[in-house]
C-alpha cells in the first residue's frame, strides 16, 4: 500500500464561512482537522484541533451560519472542537473524491499557513487510486506532492491493542470509513463473532486513542 502526503490550496472564494471566520482571527486558529464523519442529508461532523483563545473559538463557531451544533473543550490555549456542519460544495466534493477512488485518509489533516486556504493531507491507497484522486480534484484546487512512498502502519502498534488493530483493519477493509459507509456495526460484528455493541465500543476506543495520539 502506498501513501502520498499532498498539499492542497484553493482560492479564498471557495472558503465556507467557518474557515473564512477563523482565517480573520488572530486570537485563535485551527491547527488540524482530526476527523470528519459524514452525516445525513449533506451534513457532517468534524473534530478540529484549536490553539489560542478557546472562548473566542466558541464565538466564531456560534457566528458561522453553516455550523448547526458545536462544543469546545480544552485548557491552556489548546483544545478540540466538535462541530456539526452543513457540507459546503468544496468539502462535499473533496469527500466524494476520496470515496469514489477508494482512498483512505491518515488523520489528521494539518492546516497550512494559507489564511484558511491550505491543507496538508496524507492519503493511503494504490498508486492508481492516488493518481485518479489527483485527477478528480475539484476545479480551483491546486495540488503539490510533498512525499510519496510505501506506508508503514507500525506506528499504531504502540497505540492500539492487537484486538483493536484487528477490528480497525477489518473496518477499513470492509468500507466502514468510506463515504458513504459500505458496512455496519452489525455486519462487522457477525464477521468477528461478537455483539454489535462490542464493535461500537471497540471503534469508539480506537478512534479516541488515535485522535489523542495525534494531538501535539
Amino acid at each position: 500500500m502506498r501513501y502520498a502526503t499532498v498539499k492542497l490550496t484553493w482560492p479564498a472564494g471557495l472558503l465556507r464561512p467557518l474557515e473564512a471566520n477563523f482565517a480573520r482571527e488572530e486570537a485563535v486558529r485551527v491547527e488540524a482537522i482530526l476527523y470528519v464523519n459524514p452525516g445525513p442529508e449533506g451534513e457532517y461532523v468534524e473534530l478540529l484541533e484549536l490553539r489560542g483563545d478557546l472562548e473566542r473559538a466558541s464565538a466564531v463557531l456560534a457566528s458561522s451560519p453553516d455550523v448547526l451544533e458545536y462544543d469546545v473543550t480544552g485548557s491552556d490555549g489548546h483544545g478540540v472542537a466538535y462541530v456539526q456542519c452543513r457540507t459546503s460544495t468544496l468539502v462535499g466534493d473533496l469527500l466524494a473524491v476520496l470515496h469514489d477512488n477508494e482512498i483512505v485518509v491518515d488523520w489528521p489533516m494539518h492546516l497550512t499557513d494559507e489564511g484558511g486556504r491550505g491543507l496538508e493531507v496524507t492519503v493511503l491507497g494504490t498508486n492508481r487510486a492516488i493518481q485518479r484522486a489527483v485527477a478528480d480534484l475539484p476545479a480551483g484546487v491546486e495540488f503539490t506532492l510533498e512525499r510519496l512512498g510505501e506506508y508503514d502502519a507500525g506506528g499504531l502498534g504502540d497505540v492500539l491493542t492487537d484486538r483493536q488493530s484487528e477490528v480497525l483493519e477489518l473496518a477499513v477493509a470492509e468500507g466502514y470509513y468510506d463515504v458513504p459507509r459500505r458496512t455496519t456495526h452489525r455486519e462487522l460484528a457477525e464477521t468477528l463473532g461478537v455483539a454489535a455493541g462490542t464493535v461500537s465500543e471497540h471503534l469508539q476506543r480506537i478512534e479516541s486513542k488515535i485522535i489523542k495520539s495525534r494531538i501535539r
